[in-house]
């Protein structure tokens, strides 16, 4: 094999190396937020189901508007 082929090759596996890290470092990332927003989903559904199971019935949904 040729000088320059090999160090083609190694030129090429160095930048797929770099891009796989990279890659790597992204889908971590992206987890983390993932993982956050969930966090955030439920804590916003258990606040709803909290207020639903209050039972208030004076939410303004069910007052009447102050022109009546």
């Amino acid at each position: 094999m040729s000088d320059d082929r090999l160090t083609d090759l190694e030129t090429r596996l160095t930048y797929q190396e770099d891009q796989i890290e990279a890659l790597n470092k992204t889908v971590y990332q992206q987890q983390q937020e993932i993982e956050r927003l969930q966090a955030f989903c439920e804590a916003l559904a258990r606040q709803l189901r909290a207020l639903a199971d209050t039972g208030n019935d004076r939410t303004p949904a069910h007052e009447r508007p102050p022109h009546y």
